[in-house]
C-alpha cells in the first residue's frame, strides 16, 4: 500500500465517522432509531418495496427488518400494503408521518452537502458527484 492510498483510506474513514456522527446527532432528539431513519430514506427515495429488497437495501436480514418495521407501523411511519400483482407480497409503503420524516431529513441533507461543498468550483463538484456514483456502483 503506498502513502497516497493509506491517505486516502484514512480520508475515507474520517468522513465516515464524522458523517455517522451527524447522523446521530440529527435523529437523536427525533425519538427514532438510525436504522429508522435510514429505511425512511430508502423508501422515500425509491418508493414503496418488498421486506427483501428492502433489507437487502439496508444490509439486514428480513427478520432483523421485520422488528423494525413492526415498531415503524406502531409509530405510524410505515404501513403493510398487498402488492398488485403479487399476491404473496407485500409492500413497505411511506405513510404522510414517513414522507414528512423523510422530506425533513432529505432538506437536513441538502443543507450539509451545501455546506461540505461550498468552496467546491462547479468542476468540483461535477468531479465529486462522478467519484462517488463510481465508488457507490462498486458496492
Amino acid at each position: 500500500m503506498t502513502n497516497q492510498d493509506d491517505s486516502l483510506n484514512h480520508a475515507m474513514i474520517e468522513f465516515y465517522e464524522k458523517l455517522s456522527s451527524w447522523e446521530t446527532a440529527v435523529v437523536k432528539d427525533k425519538g427514532f432509531s438510525l436504522p429508522q431513519v435510514h429505511t425512511v430514506e430508502i423508501l422515500g427515495l425509491n418508493g414503496p418495496m418488498r421486506m427483501k429488497e428492502l433489507a437487502q437495501k439496508i444490509g439486514i436480514t428480513t427478520g432483523t427488518l421485520t422488528v423494525q418495521i413492526d415498531k415503524m407501523v406502531d409509530a405510524g411511519l410505515v404501513i403493510r400494503v398487498p402488492h398488485t400483482n403479487d399476491r404473496r407480497s407485500i409492500l413497505i409503503e411511506l405513510t404522510d408521518s414517513g414522507y414528512d420524516m423523510f422530506s425533513e431529513h432529505d432538506k437536513l441533507h441538502s443543507q450539509l452537502t451545501q455546506d461540505l461543498t461550498a468552496k467546491f468550483s462547479d468542476e468540483e463538484r461535477a468531479q465529486l458527484l462522478n467519484f462517488f456514483e463510481r465508488i457507490n456502483k462498486e458496492f
